[in-house]
């Protein structure tokens, strides 16, 4: 008989580590759509303090006090320290909202051959759509009836994308699978006379209002499967739409745990990003955009003017001038912080071969050399100042020179606003995925980066 090797101790998955994924799993559940997940996020700033601003109404941002904004599918919460002046600079942790998918089309109720309901949907940035297949799906998002109302809807499992059996495509094995992006991705929702179907029917019903005053809508399919921690120690975690609510959530989870820290008194002090000192405290900032997913460029993405508005209107109230206000850019930091992808062990030859980001090895630093990441010397310092105070391991990401590289909304936000970028994020595998894979570790591990980092 062959005497075989016992297999290696695990590391222990610490508890807190647990508690943040759980709670992660929570975040994403209750966040089937930008629109659901900037809600959540208000209110568990709003659960622990801080006051909701209406962009349409006067603001009066004080020293000492926390705030939540919410525009569409986006969300910014901040505090201001008790020694905010008007040359205050701010750490921002960025992430974005929304997930590729599908979004609802005009007109959607249709009916397919056989008699099946289908639903009307358009590809909505650039998911792996053969991971959408067989999946009960969810419609999620927004309507707004004709008296400007908007209500937040979402119906639970509804639909499904099914899968052409392997009896009537013999090859799919051996050539692969081809989906045409119109013909093969509408859902089925139903069976009946086509009189009986319409999907607004559904969105008006969970709204609780009338289908004929529905006057718009922004609304996506959303996998209903929970997160759940699975595999050898429940190690890993698996859930939708980790890109990019990961970093959200972990944003958030910082920022609260530092309003906690904190209250009563101003931010505790720390290395700087390499620019003029801010007087030993920062705003501290949560700032996810909607519409990362397909280039950022609208009124409520990265692109667009919100953060910009929301840092002119505290600096304003904090009485700064336009001189002022340039000297809090200078010694302001913002984290761009999205999922990153880690080593593939069915396709390493994929990755840079010296730079091999691995689940559970901590989060990653993004680097690239044309600026698709924003991620400069003083930034990866900062970093790097960060993971050691936080106790947290880091590791780097870079492409392959023959692979094109993705982007974050870093380097859409430093252009627009010259504050000193750095780009982070968690490894993971099945990017873009209806589903996607982390170690339970490496969210956490991020959290408490970012709360160092808020703390520098």
């Amino acid at each position: 008989m062959i005497a075989q090797t016992p297999p290696a101790q695990l590391p222990a998955v610490p508890d807190a580590a647990r508690a943040h994924v759980q709670d992660l799993g929570t975040f994403v559940t209750a966040s089937p759509s930008s629109y659901h997940a900037a809600v959540e996020v208000a209110r568990r700033a709003e659960g622990a303090g801080f006051t909701r601003l209406a962009e349409d109404a006067a603001w009066h941002v004080t020293p000492g006090g926390r705030y939540v904004v919410v525009r569409d599918g986006s969300v910014i919460a901040f505090t201001v320290p008790d020694a905010a002046g008007p040359a205050t600079g701010f750490t921002i942790l960025g992430a974005h909202t929304d997930s590729p998918g599908f979004k609802l089309k005009p007109k959607p109720t249709t009916r397919g051959a056989g008699g099946w309901w289908q639903a009307g949907v358009e590809v909505y940035g650039g998911p792996l759509l053969n991971s959408w297949l067989d999946r009960e799906l969810e419609l999620a998002g927004r309507i707004v009836t004709l008296d400007g109302t908007e209500h937040l809807v979402r119906t639970g499992p509804l639909l499904r994308i099914p899968q052409l059996a392997i009896h009537l495509d013999r090859g799919v094995n051996d050539n692969g699978l081809t989906l045409d992006k119109q013909r093969h991705t509408q859902p089925v929702w139903g069976l009946g006379d086509a009189e009986s179907a319409d999907v607004l029917a559904a969105l008006a019903a969970d709204a609780g209002v009338d289908p004929a005053t529905i006057g718009g809508y922004d609304v996506v399919l959303a996998d209903t499967q929970p997160g759940r921690a699975f595999g050898a120690g429940q190690a890993l975690f698996a859930s939708a739409r980790l890109d990019n609510l990961l970093s959200t959530h972990a944003g958030l989870t910082a920022l609260l745990g530092r309003a906690a820290s904190t209250a009563g008194g101003p931010t505790s002090g720390g290395p700087t990003n390499g620019g003029p000192t801010n007087g030993g405290a920062s705003i501290e900032m949560l700032a996810a955009f909607d519409h990362e997913e397909i280039g950022s460029a609208s009124r409520s993405g990265a692109a667009g003017p919100f953060l910009e508005e929301v840092l002119v209107r505290i600096s304003t109230a904090l009485g700064a001038t336009a001189e002022q206000r340039a000297q809090a850019y200078a010694a302001s930091l913002h984290v761009s912080s999205d999922v990153g992808h880690a080593v593939h062990p069915n396709y390493a030859e994929r990755h840079d071969p010296a730079n091999h980001p691995v689940a559970g090895g901590g989060p990653i630093l993004k680097i690239n050399a044309n600026q698709r990441y924003a991620t400069d010397a003083h930034g990866a310092a900062a970093w790097a100042v960060a993971c050691a105070t936080a106790g947290v391991p880091t590791q780097e990401f870079v492409s392959n020179n023959v692979l094109p590289c993705g982007s974050t909304i870093g380097p859409i936000s430093a252009a627009r606003l010259g504050i000193r970028t750095v780009d982070v994020g968690v490894p993971i595998l099945s990017m873009h995925s209806a589903r996607e894979l982390t170690a339970v570790v490496d969210p956490w591990y991020l959290a408490r980066a970012m709360g160092a980092v808020l703390a520098r």
